[in-house]
């Protein structure tokens, strides 16, 4: 299989050095950029990044309008790092399509395994194209098209919605789709979830309503109802 690319983006040396070690020592390609329009340049010139792992305090272009100019083209996977911890900047990461959000200081062991299950999740390796009232999910290219429309989706939106449609007709609560979707060791909290289903219901258009609330639990995801 073909080694997968990481962009590391941090003004700091020594931090892009540490990630990129522990990056490199698990088999990626990893290329680097000392600030935010160092990172755009390099993210567009290259055709072939699997991940973002991207600062937040940068010079000439910090970490939000870096991830606002990916999204505006691209849904790779973003993970932020910040030396904040405060849960605005966390909210703010997700509103601006965020798919992880990790404060520093960090062990590289698990950021390395988050970026690990980032990848093994985006369904990369698969071929399965899901069909679903109007929507069709191809897991191959990594998309997602309403009544023939590709609509633009974060990476956690898509694995939302992937895990909706594969669970179809039952009711999830929010700790079951924590847990499989932000994975168990996420240490947020369910206005998260809230966060993001508003957010997809409102890209999915009319099919938006298969996404039924559950009260005082969860969501489950009915296109026959």
């Amino acid at each position: 299989m073909e080694k997968l690319k990481i962009l590391v983006v941090d003004d700091e040396e020594r931090m892009r050095r540490l990630i990129s070690d522990s990056l490199k020592a698990r088999d990626f390609l990893v290329c680097e950029a000392a600030d935010g329009e160092q990172a755009i340049d390099v993210f567009f010139s290259s055709k072939d990044i699997s991940l973002v792992i991207l600062d937040v305090m940068m010079p000439k272009v910090d970490g939000w309008n870096v991830l606002k100019s990916i999204r505006e083209h691209s849904r790779v996977p973003v993970i932020m790092l910040t030396a904040r911890s405060e849960e605005t900047d966390e909210l703010r990461g997700f509103e601006y399509g965020a798919d992880e959000y990790i404060s520093k200081p960090f062990s590289p062991k698990i950021l390395v395994a988050r970026v690990e299950a980032i990848l093994r999740r985006s369904g990369m390796n698969q071929d399965e194209v899901l069909h679903v009232g109007g929507i069709d999910i191809d897991k191959s290219a990594h998309s997602v098209s309403v009544n023939g429309e590709n609509i633009v989706l974060s990476f956690k939106e898509y694995e939302l919605l992937l895990f909706f449609v594969e669970n179809k007709g039952i009711a999830l609560s929010r700790e079951k789709i924590l847990n499989n979707v932000w994975n168990y060791d996420y240490f947020g909290d369910a206005r998260t979830i809230d966060t993001h289903v508003k957010k997809l219901r409102a890209k999915l258009g009319d099919k938006g309503g298969y996404i039924k609330t559950v009260w005082a639990m969860g969501y489950k995801f009915d296109p026959d109802s």
